[in-house]
């Protein structure tokens, strides 16, 4: 009984692990994504200051430049925690449904027992009532 009940409780805190990872890998894409939004933002307005938005034109602000490097950055970041966080979702599946697994074995084990008890208390109250049932005759 033990046994089953470290077991399950070691599968609630593995999806409870895989729910932080993925949370956590979430709250960074989105963080970046606002990163790299900001920092567009910030393009443009340099880009309106300046009045140049060629890229390759020798009048292009550094700024603007550098910013843009950091922005495609973070978007490859971002690329790369999207396929971290399917690969996480998957590993919160997975372990969701072990712990569902189990969860169930336990359930069917107290259905089992609950059964056992009941027949032996039947057993007893129908052997009560025999004997009772012998002693009036």
């Amino acid at each position: 009984m033990k046994s089953r009940d470290s077991l399950i409780r070691l599968k609630r805190f593995q999806v409870d692990e895989k729910r932080r990872q993925v949370t956590q890998i979430e709250t960074m894409i989105a963080d970046f994504e606002r990163m790299a939004d900001e920092l567009e933002r910030q393009i443009v307005e340099e880009e309106s200051r300046v009045g140049v938005t060629d890229v390759a034109h020798f009048a292009y602000p550094t700024f603007a430049k550098a910013a843009a490097q950091r922005r495609d950055n973070l978007k490859g970041s971002v690329d790369g925690l999207k396929e971290q966080l399917a690969g996480a979702q998957s590993q919160l599946s997975e372990a969701f449904e072990e712990l569902k697994k189990v969860e169930l074995l336990e359930e069917r084990n107290q259905d089992r027992e609950r059964q056992v008890e009941t027949q032996r208390s039947q057993a007893e109250m129908d052997a009560i009532g025999l004997a009772m049932h012998m002693r009036a005759t």
